[in-house]
């Protein structure tokens, strides 16, 4: 693969995202929208107001407005990336491109019906070995991005994230009552499942999913110090899982 990396870590390095889309035209992780379309149109209104998180070279954003999603803001941390978008898709009107780190969104409290990811968060977790125990500095940055995509939600919102990690794995990361969300999830693809989760602003996590966030967080206190990190990296499971 041309732009494979020579370290998992470098996924969570805005510079090898600058220098990787300087020259890649578009790629699709997990797909694009024809593989998801039929479970996004069940949970997103083509009116509604959507921020697309991490949004980088994909289509997605494209394909949704040429399906007749009107109103898609999109982000990225890479101003290589941002830049080269806006030019890109300068004839749509209603397709806006900003630079901007996820855990700090520059957005009123509220102001989105829709905040959609598609590999952001996993590009987030590529240094983890052990997906039942996320390690601390990990944990951290994702509930930084996940306050945040709580905060610019309406009430009613969705958050919709779309990833190739399992429910077991994944709702460990998404069940927490201080995101003020309930959890469903849904999968796509044959060969291989991918998930698309659908997190709705304002509604109580299940019973099954309060539960499981009680037993981490007495799991938790129980053994404040027992963090793993990466010592070496693994083969790059985020290569080879395009559909």
């Amino acid at each position: 693969m041309e732009y494979l990396p020579d370290s998992n870590a470098r996924y969570k390095d805005v510079e090898y995202w600058n220098e990787r889309y300087r020259t890649e035209e578009s790629f699709e992780w997990f797909g694009d929208l024809t593989k998801f379309g039929h479970l996004l149109k069940q949970h997103v209104g083509s009116e509604e107001n959507i921020l697309m998180l991490g949004c980088g070279n994909s289509a997605l954003s494209y394909d949704m407005y040429q399906a007749g999603y009107t109103s898609i803001t999109n982000v990225d941390y890479s101003s290589i990336c941002v830049e080269s978008m806006a030019e890109r898709h300068k004839d749509c009107a209603r397709l806006s491109w900003l630079c901007m780190d996820a855990r700090r969104l520059a957005f009123s409290d509220g102001v989105f019906d829709v905040v959609l990811e598609k590999g952001t968060l996993d590009a987030m977790l590529v240094e983890e070995t052990d997906p039942w125990k996320v390690s601390e500095k990990a944990a951290r940055l994702l509930h930084q991005v996940l306050l945040e995509v709580s905060r610019v939600l309406k009430p009613g919102g969705r958050f919709v994230s779309v990833t190739f990690a399992q429910p077991h794995f994944r709702k460990r990361l998404y069940a927490r009552a201080k995101y003020d969300w309930s959890i469903k999830h849904y999968h796509y693809g044959s060969s291989f499942h991918y998930f698309l989760y659908v997190l709705t602003k304002g509604e109580e996590l299940s019973p099954e999913d309060a539960a499981l966030e009680k037993r981490l967080l007495q799991e938790t206190e129980a053994s404040p110090t027992d963090v793993r990190f990466q010592e070496v990296d693994s083969d790059d499971f985020l290569n080879n899982i395009g559909l």
